[in-house]
């Protein structure tokens, strides 16, 4: 495959390039292989392959290279404009971070563009992957190890910034799509793809390998998703809340109770993180450079660097003379700013629930639809000890079981014993990236794509063997989220099938 590097940060791409494409410290980029930003690439694509279809220039384009797969990685509002630009590229694998768009007309509108394309889709739905949840799903459904499935409980932590549709789209969207691939397998149809990494004795790298499982139902026996409902609020990080020894302060830096507040930016950054030698999450969330900049600078520079990037702030009075505009202000993330005077107005408490018709059971006998009903419910909660770390119960008919982020606890109501299922420890870069789903869902990806390009394969069994979801499963995982937010706005209970059809006819789909 073909790699290029396509990056804002002129010296992060350069180190990126010289590191993974074009090599170091002599040789330089050719053509094709470095652009400022995607724009660039895609005008260059857009040349390549006009030149490509002359025959006058069929060495020329050869001589360039061709790009097979694309990773979308930018902010979220700026993934439709992207998946739009590449729709003329049919044949153009593609990855994509969460959300896919960030309203459902987009979310269909990139569906029917690219739903007959002859290329690999992904999304960043990286719960799917991770070994913990792959071995979630194993013991639930090939081993049926509590039996039928009846409930679920799914809590995630923390909070974000997010527009009309919520943080649930921009923070949990994944969470969502989880409860559906982990009960629900019809909804989402499904086969996982699951890594483990080994360590050679001659690389400092890991090598991931891939396995998969697939499910297949009838139509007839599998369960269908029947209502979905959803309640929440912004309840802590209000202005009427602000502590008022506070005063008129919106930055941490000039707050004259910074030292005494639990949600201090400089606590959380420097003191907790930074001044421990701890450059990574989260302070690199803060400043991208943190870990190249400390490498070249003293502690004390380096901590003036990131306070200097907490103490940015915004004016928010109206006149003309204001620093800062809202349009800018909404552009970017302000992580110094006082939690009580920032400008999120999500929900810091939500949850959503999910009912199922029934579907098969595992009773000897049973008919189609025997099973019980399932019920799921999400809750999203800002404050808690277990921040980003994911918590639940699944409660089935001979047993229950609970897990974190890494172990699960079988209970079962025949021996009223508990067994623990202990999962092997992942490398530290790959733990704290879901857990390993970010690795698990970019192995997969990459081994699809090699599989086509490389193996002569079918992008339908590339796409379910090492994938596991299609396009049409992401955008419908995405519908529930959209589901859920309407639900929680109008006070409603949502009808799932004939609120998608409406949807799908107003998109003009069927």
């Amino acid at each position: 495959m073909h790699l290029r590097r396509g990056r804002a940060r002129p010296l992060q791409r350069r180190v990126f390039g010289e590191t993974y494409i074009w090599g170091s410290p002599d040789p330089k980029p050719k053509p094709g292989q470095e652009f400022s930003d995607w724009r660039e690439w895609v005008s260059y694509e857009s040349r390549r392959r006009s030149a490509q279809a002359n025959p006058e220039n069929q060495g020329e384009a050869a001589e360039e290279g061709v790009v097979d797969g694309v990773f979308i990685c930018t902010l979220d509002e700026t993934h439709i404009e992207i998946l739009e630009a590449l729709t003329p590229f049919q044949d153009l694998h593609i990855l994509c971070e969460k959300p896919l768009a960030l309203s459902l007309r987009d979310c269909l509108s990139v569906y029917a563009a690219r739903k007959d394309a002859p290329a690999v889709f992904s999304i960043g739905h990286v719960l799917r992957y991770s070994p913990h949840n792959l071995v979630l799903w194993d013991l639930l459904h090939r081993g049926k190890a509590i039996g039928d499935i009846l409930c679920a409980r799914e809590l995630e932590t923390g909070y974000d910034a997010a527009g009309d549709d919520g943080s649930l789209l921009t923070k949990s969207c994944h969470d969502l799509d989880f409860i559906l691939w982990i009960l629900a397998p019809s909804l989402t149809p499904s086969s996982t793809s699951t890594s483990t990494s080994t360590s050679t004795s001659t690389s400092t790298s890991t090598a991931g390998t891939t396995t998969t499982t697939t499910t297949s139902r009838s139509k007839s026996t599998q369960p269908q998703l029947r209502t979905i409902s959803s309640t929440g609020h912004l309840t802590q990080f209000r202005r009427a809340r602000k502590p008022p020894a506070a005063g008129p302060a919106t930055n941490c830096l000039s707050c004259p109770i910074e030292r005494e507040c639990l949600y201090s930016a400089v606590r959380i950054y420097r003191d907790h993180h930074l001044a421990r030698g701890i450059r990574g999450w989260p302070v690199n969330i803060v400043c991208p450079d943190i870990e190249e900049y400390a490498g070249n600078h003293p502690p004390h520079e380096s901590e003036a660097h990131l306070l200097a990037r907490l103490r940015e702030d915004y004016d928010e009075a109206e006149d003309e003379d204001a620093t800062t505009r809202a349009a800018e202000i909404a552009t970017r993330p302000w992580y110094g700013r006082c939690v009580w005077e920032s400008d999120n107005n999500v929900c810091d408490d939500q949850l959503v629930t999910l009912s199922w018709d029934g579907g098969p059971s595992v009773t000897p006998g049973a008919g189609a639809g025997a099973g019980a009903g399932v019920t799921a419910l999400f809750h999203m909660i800002a404050p808690t000890e277990k921040q980003c770390e994911r918590r639940g119960r699944v409660y089935g008919t001979r047993g229950e079981i609970e897990y974190d982020s890494r172990t699960i606890s079988i209970f079962s109501f025949d021996t009223r014993e508990t067994r623990v299922v202990e999962i092997p420890k992942q490398p530290p870069e790959e733990q704290e990236s879901h857990g390993g789903g970010d690795y698990g869902l970019t192995r997969g990806f990459v081994a699809a794509v090699d599989k086509v390009v490389n193996a002569g394969w079918d992008v339908e069994k590339a796409q379910q063997e090492f994938v596991g979801c299609s396009l049409e499963d992401v955008v419908r995982s995405h519908a529930v989220v959209f589901a859920a937010e309407e639900a929680r706005r109008e006070e409603k209970v949502v009808k799932w099938r004939e609120w998608w059809e409406a949807k799908l006819k107003e998109a003009g789909i069927v």
